[in-house]
């Protein structure tokens, strides 16, 4: 199918959207960077809609005032599109994109970001959000074997509708196996270490990057080197170990002075005790270590057998395998009294200073000898206490920046208190309405999508010194979650493949352990979605697998039962099945001149099925179909 490069390589040209990414340059409207800046705004009614005109009216006023003009409103297929995208991470169907074209209801658009937002779509595309946030920058090699449960717990947790404060705070507190209770994945994500914990609850809850007060005082904002290890004190008493069972084959997050559970000690006591008389080749009634070598339990044995070997004969008898004793890896009483000390840099060997926890934003003191539960709940309180405003800053930031493009500061976890944010009141107000209600998430989503500044077109820079703040909108790579979403729409992608399907002659298409097909798909075409958009490109081995993965070119036939073959079936006039092509795979009508292009070369082609794959794999990989526009 794709032999004959030079011959659709005008449909290829012709069908290519090169997306523009723009910096955002326009001087600030004001240096309301402070949080204090919030308290001066009125508090706004709780109605979106409302708040959405007024986010308008602060926008607007700020283009007129740099005497720029905004974009015209996105035409109805490309918002469908584009909040499908946002929302749902995936296309809309080509007759739902028909059906949204012929509905004539004025307050059709805002209907449809209900619909959206109500499906469990929604929810997992959050939860895959989210996920990558968290694992992105996983400290911990072993880091990604939580992220499955990660996965879950948090599409629960959005389908449910709770609050981002309860999330945080779930994740700030969590305890348990790490493949069971999927909120354990944050701190897991960075085997509890108190310093790497408490940089990534700063930068994800906060938007505030204070571990680069570390070793020293912050370069840049004022945070103190004390500040940040005042920080990390509330995280000193909460480790991470290996479960002693082999059979379950898992981490447990858990605190150093919690007392342990004797139910859940004798369960895994009884269960590698019967595994190791199993392993008892000789029926002599004792387990040896020659026994168990190269066996999945040799590490066990060998922990077990310190705690165990009361005769010290290097064997555990059947007394002793009836009475096991478990070894306690960091458990209760461990960790010098779970207290934490800042390094002395310039004599490493010393103790260091005792540090007591310390909420760096407001200087709340959590106190000496509190237990772990106690310590991190003393923390995710303070981040999602109301008037903390950086924790509703941070998430709002995230949710405008992933809606229209581009947020409000260069970075989005990068908030500090001496950058200074675009519109810093449309900021203010959005996250105080976010406060307001509740902290819930889709109260957000449904004010952005409201707004006419995500409902805008987009548009070149018009000046050399770049677009304004929000004039139009800006388009943006698809994540991973939803190119392979599309993909499913468009071709039926991953439903019907194999568990290898990236497997491909000479090595394999994706790195990492075979999962899923949508696992696969993450390990080749993921990012971090923290990066700036800037940053975000697409790659070589990501094209290669769009242009000639078997895995995409077969679902692209145009005969037998793929969706190509059925549209050309159902359409026997060329027209009208390169319109359903379209519609299918981007979601829109051709204009005029990709008709007049593609329907001369399938005339001159001559064999339809051919001509027409040529015309998909095109449109499949046109960086249109990869962008959010």
């Amino acid at each position: 199918m794709r032999k004959l490069w030079g011959r659709f390589a005008v449909v290829a040209a012709a069908l290519c959207v090169a997306a523009v990414f723009t910096t955002a340059t326009t001087p600030p409207v004001d240096a309301a960077g402070d949080p204090a800046a919030a308290e001066a705004v009125p508090a706004p009614p709780l109605d979106p809609r409302e708040v959405a005109a007024k986010l308008d009216r602060l926008i607007d006023a700020a283009l007129k005032e740099a005497g720029a003009e905004p974009a015209p409103r996105a035409s109805d297929e490309d918002f469908l599109r584009r909040v499908s995208l946002d929302l749902a991470a995936t296309l809309p169907t080509p007759r739902e994109a028909t059906q949204f074209a012929l509905d004539g209801d004025p307050d059709k658009r805002a209907k449809l970001v209900e619909k959206l937002l109500a499906g469990d779509a929604f929810a997992a595309a959050q939860a895959r959000y989210w996920r990558d946030v968290i694992m992105s920058r996983a400290t911990n090699a072993q880091g990604r074997l939580a992220q499955p449960a990660l996965e879950r717990w948090l599409a629960e947790q959005f389908r449910a509708g709770a609050g981002w404060d309860a999330i945080a705070a779930a994740l700030v507190t969590a305890t348990g196996e790490v493949t069971e209770n999927g909120a354990t994945g944050l701190i897991f994500a960075h085997n509890a270490q108190p310093q790497e914990v408490a940089g990534e609850v700063a930068r994800i809850f906060l938007g505030v990057q204070i571990q680069c007060a570390n070793c020293h005082d912050h370069p840049i904002d004022s945070w103190k080197r004390e500040d940040f290890h005042n920080l990390a004190a509330y995280f000193p008493r909460v480790r991470v170990r290996q479960s002693i069972d082999p059979q379950r084959r898992t981490f447990e997050v858990f605190a150093t002075d919690a007392p342990p559970d004797p139910v859940k000690e004798a369960e895994t006591a009884q269960s590698v005790a019967d595994q190791l008389k199993r392993l008892d080749r000789d029926g002599d009634g004792k387990v040896t270590s020659q026994e168990v070598a190269n066996t999945r339990l040799q590490q066990a044995f060998n922990q077990v057998l310190r705690a165990s070997d009361r005769n010290r004969n290097g064997a555990l008898d059947a007394n002793e395998l009836e009475n096991l004793r478990l070894p306690r890896l960091g458990g209760f009483g461990r960790g010098g009294g779970g207290e934490y000390v800042m390094p002395d840099l310039d004599d490493p060997r010393a103790r260091g200073t005792p540090m007591t926890p310390v909420f760096f934003l407001d200087q709340t003191r959590a106190g000496r000898g509190l237990n772990d539960q106690a310590r991190r709940a003393a923390l995710a309180a303070n981040l999602t206490k109301p008037d903390n405003p950086w924790f509703a800053r941070a998430f709002v930031n995230r949710a405008w920046t992933e809606m229209l493009g581009r947020g409000f500061y260069d970075l989005v976890d990068d908030m500090g208190p001496e950058r200074v944010a675009e519109s810093p009141e449309v900021l203010d107000l959005l996250a105080q309405s976010f406060v307001q209600s509740g902290h819930d998430v889709r109260w957000v989503y449904r004010t952005i999508a409201g707004t006419e500044a995500y409902q805008r077109r987009i548009e070149s820079p018009g000046t050399i010194g770049g677009t304004p703040a929000f004039a139009s909108a800006t388009p943006t790579r698809l994540r991973s979650d939803a190119i392979y979403s599309s993909l499913e729409r468009a071709l039926d992608f991953g439903r019907a493949q194999p568990r290898n399907f990236g497997r491909q002659r000479g090595g394999n298409a994706f790195r990492g352990p075979i999962g899923s097909p949508r696992a696969q798909f993450d390990q080749l075409f993921g990012y971090d979605p923290s990066a700036p958009q800037d940053e975000v490109l697409g790659t070589v081995p990501q094209a290669l697998f769009l242009m000639n993965s078997p895995a995409v070119n077969n679902l692209i036939r145009g005969q037998g039962g793929t969706p190509l073959a059925t549209v050309l079936r159902e359409n026997r006039d060329d027209g009208d099945a390169l319109r359903a092509v379209f519609l299918r795979v981007l979601a829109r009508e051709p204009s005029g001149t990709e008709t007049k292009t593609c329907l001369e070369y399938i005339s001159q082609v001559g064999n339809r099925a051919e001509a027409f794959e040529d015309v998909m794999w095109s449109l499949v990989n046109s960086s249109e179909f990869v962008t959010r526009r």
